[in-house]
């Protein structure tokens, strides 16, 4: 490995039928936790949570996404993005992505770095992913969902693999590659967990 590269390891994982998913324990009401769907799609707020979310963990790979790239993709049948609130304010999301032939995939998942470590993740996480198994019901037309799979990585935060486990899915890939070391877009200084 040279200095301008780093050794990756990216895990796959899935689950194959509901009752795969283990529940986790929701925060408790004085928490102020609610998830609710953001059903317009709107590129300023999904690029918002994207970088505030994965500003810090090496999420670039939407960076140059344009605006209209952001719609065409917000707006296909089987997208859709779940957002955590903790009295109000965007805690983190789950974004959901339809491929086709029963298979949803959790295509970005995370907290704002102010909001790790307080338990949400587990939470959001299961409440997301029963969203990605009931998914069909919510667009007309749609193959009922018979696979959900993610993707997380060693850059993630360190217990990303351990929270989908947890949840109940099982990994069936693991590749390890050297990739360039890309100077991570943030966070915003001073914006770290509380």
């Amino acid at each position: 490995m040279s200095h301008d590269t780093v050794t990756v390891t990216t895990w796959s994982l899935e689950q194959t039928a509901p009752e795969d998913l283990v529940p986790a324990d929701e925060p408790d009401a004085s928490v102020g936790v609610r998830i609710v769907r953001s059903e317009v799609p709107s590129p300023e707020y999904s690029r918002f949570l994207y970088t505030a979310v994965g500003g810090d963990i090496t999420w670039t790979d939407r960076l140059g996404w344009t605006y209209d790239r952001w719609r065409a993709f917000l707006e296909r049948p089987g997208v859709e993005t779940w957002v955590a609130h903790q009295h109000g304010t965007p805690a983190g999301y789950i974004e959901l992505e339809a491929q086709g032939e029963g298979t949803v995939e959790i295509s970005y998942f995370g907290l704002l770095p102010a909001f790790r470590g307080h338990r949400i993740g587990g939470h959001l996480l299961a409440y997301g992913t029963a969203r990605a198994w009931d998914l069909a019901e919510r667009w007309d037309g749609m193959t009922p969902t018979k696979r959900v799979w993610v993707h997380t990585c060693s850059l993630d935060g360190p217990f990303a693999l351990a929270n989908y486990e947890r949840r109940g899915f099982r990994v069936f890939d693991t590749k390890v590659e050297d990739e360039p070391v890309r100077p991570v877009p943030g966070p915003w200084p001073g914006a770290a967990a509380a």
